[in-house]
């Protein structure tokens, strides 16, 4: 684990909070083993504490993942949609805007993204919810920029289109590494702006 990955969970990516950090050696443990298979105290060797002194932040293991992955969908959404209004009018603008944020996301967030993928179902019903609507609507940022690009597109190809953009960009946890971030970042952008307009 290095300090560059999984900054999402952090407000400040230099200075993580202790609450953060273990935050973070948990979305790397469950990356790992998979949530089910992680103990409290497995999460505080990892950050150097006794597994009690975790209660003093979370209430149990289940809170940790709820909390992670709440935080990781709130920051897409909110990310997402900056980018968009930064981007200018340019639907085309604004789809590369998403999709190097998107990106950036995943290359970062390796951890994040497996248990995101992963572990959604350990949530409670509740929790899963919120997870789920906070990820429809930034699901929906995305189909609302493809609809401007591709305008004879039916809502659900669009939608189809989103989610096949995911699955390419959110594959790194199993490639990254094998080339260096920039050639990376630069090969996931440009076949998925090459899949995103054709």
């Amino acid at each position: 684990m290095t300090s560059q990955q999984d900054s999402a969970l952090h407000s400040d990516a230099a200075n993580p909070s202790r609450r953060e950090q273990i935050l973070r050696a948990a979305a790397q443990l469950f990356a790992e083993r998979g949530s089910r298979s992680v103990g409290v105290d497995d999460v505080g060797a990892a950050v150097g504490v006794t597994g009690p002194a975790i209660y003093r932040h979370f209430a149990s293991k289940d809170a940790m993942l709820a909390e992670m992955l709440l935080r990781i969908s709130e920051r897409l959404l909110a990310g997402g949609t900056e980018r968009i209004a930064a981007a200018g009018a340019s639907p085309v603008d604004q789809l590369r805007a998403l999709v190097e944020f998107q990106v950036d996301f995943a290359l970062d967030n390796p951890a994040l993204i497996t248990v995101q993928d992963r572990d959604l179902g350990a949530l409670t019903d509740r929790d899963a919810r919120q997870v789920r609507q906070l990820q429809r609507r930034y699901v929906e940022e995305w189909v609302a920029v493809l609809a401007r690009v591709h305008p004879a597109a039916s809502t659900a190809a669009c939608r189809a289109r989103a989610h096949a953009l995911f699955g390419l960009i959110n594959s790194t946890p199993h490639s990254a590494g094998r080339v260096t971030r920039p050639a990376m970042a630069g090969l996931l952008a440009g076949m998925a702006m090459a899949a995103a307009i054709s």
